[in-house]
């Protein structure tokens, strides 16, 4: 019985996915639990696992294509089952029909060489012409780029050096078979010049060129929809507090000296995310989601980390930050950054923050606004520490300081709140021991 491959939601924010790789071909067999595809979502890239066995047998949605979740981008389906009613009824028209209705078209495996572009229509094809008895070189593989080959054929071109895109089989429904590539082998080169492939895609504007068009990834898609959606609606606010980091920096320095035995080290944005999260706790009203028609608070605080990457940006999650220590969050960040650069992160680890952290102080910005990712209600925006000139007791002196700007949504956070809630982060960075109290 044939199977739908679905586009599956692999990430809770998910709507549509990208085929980066078929991990099985059109005819290979497929049991239950196989990956068959490698997907890029909104968030990383997944694995599509079959939820059938049999054989692959249509592939409807390409390499580099895109489909809404729900939709169906292949067909699993026994070896001899005439799927050709099921795959037009999908979309995939008469051709696609053709290819679905038994072994003796059944398409070449993965790894079998795509057909060039034909010139000109196949002479094959006249109703009065007579049947080949011997391979035709120069002739294109039939749309859509498939194949029709037996296994044999397929190693024998291989071994025999045949292009067996440009080879016309004799074989049952046209597929090509073992004395197709052997009288191939033996016939004269074609006087046929290839037409020459396509121009890849420019990675760097052509000189002259007044602009250069870039698709847009999955994950630059969901950045735009979900900016409108924070922007737009959530009532934003931002506060700002300016902080004396010289005790941070000191205890800094000294956890370092402990942790260096390890061969671990602590930087200034795990102390202002343990720190962010402690505060939290005294503040849970700053710790907590919009819901629409209630508003809920956090005991716990699950830590979102923003990742620059690529295509965008991502929060990897720290769970429970404000119970865990300095070299674990650390350790944490490191791993699930390395990860989400790579697109490998699970959903459990970008999703279920209750506040999030974003910092540029590495790229030199002094302050700037974070924009909330809901239904969170606030988000620290952490600039770089530097030395500037402040007064002190009536005297100028120099220190450390840091910028740091807090978002909130209105609706959950009031002023005062957000107020008291930096109010005890500076506590803490001005004096890191308090959070220990």
């Amino acid at each position: 019985m044939a199977t739908k491959v679905h586009m599956e939601a692999l990430s809770p924010t998910m709507e549509e996915g990208q085929v980066v790789k078929w991990l099985k071909g059109e005819g290979d067999a497929v049991a239950q639990g196989d990956i068959l595809a490698e997907i890029e979502t909104d968030k990383a890239t997944m694995e599509l696992v079959a939820r059938g066995e049999g054989a692959l047998r249509k592939i409807l949605v390409g390499e580099g294509g895109t489909a809404p979740v729900g939709d169906v981008i292949a067909v699993i389906a026994p070896e001899g089952e005439d799927i050709g009613a099921l795959v037009a009824g999908l979309g995939g028209g008469a051709e696609a029909e053709a290819d679905a209705a038994g072994p003796a078209s059944a398409p070449a495996s993965v790894g079998t060489p795509a057909a060039p572009a034909a010139a000109s229509p196949a002479t094959a094809s006249t109703p009065s012409a007579p049947a080949a008895t011997t391979p035709a070189l120069g002739t294109a593989a039939p749309p859509g780029g498939r194949i029709k080959a037996s296994p044999l054929a397929k190693r024998l071109a291989g071994d025999l050096g045949v292009d067996i895109a440009a080879v016309s089989g004799t074989g049952p429904g046209g597929r090509i078979v073992k004395r197709d590539i052997e009288a191939a082998a033996a016939a004269p080169p074609p006087a046929v010049v290839a037409a020459p492939a396509p121009p890849p895609l420019p990675t760097a504007p052509t000189p002259g060129e007044e602009f250069q068009d870039v698709p847009l990834s999955q994950m630059r898609k969901t950045v735009a929809r979900r900016l409108a959606e924070s922007l737009g609606p959530v009532p934003h606010f931002f506060l700002t507090v300016d902080v004396d980091m010289t005790r941070a920096l000191a205890a800094r320095a000294r956890v370092n000296e402990i942790l260096a035995a390890q061969g671990a080290k602590a930087s200034v944005n795990d102390l202002v995310i343990k720190a962010t999260a402690v505060a939290l706790t005294h503040h849970p009203e700053c710790n907590a989601w919009w819901q629409g028609t209630s508003i809920r608070r956090f005991n716990g605080v699950h830590m979102g980390v923003a990742v620059a990457v690529p295509d965008g940006l991502i929060t990897p999650v720290v769970r429970d930050a404000h119970a865990k220590g300095l070299a674990q969050i650390g350790r944490e960040v490191r791993e699930l950054a390395g990860r989400a650069r790579e697109k490998k992160l699970q959903p459990h680890e970008y999703t279920g923050s209750t506040f999030s952290i974003s910092n540029l102080g590495m790229f030199g910005i002094e302050e700037f606004t974070a924009v909330i990712n809901p239904p969170e209600a606030g988000i620290l925006a952490v600039g770089a520490v530097e030395e500037r000139a402040v007064v002190v007791e009536g005297r100028v002196v120099a220190q450390p300081r840091m910028r740091v700007t807090m978002s909130c949504d209105h609706r959950v956070i009031d002023g005062a709140q957000g107020a008291r809630f930096l109010a005890t982060l500076k506590s803490f960075l001005e004096e890191p021991a308090a959070i220990l109290i």
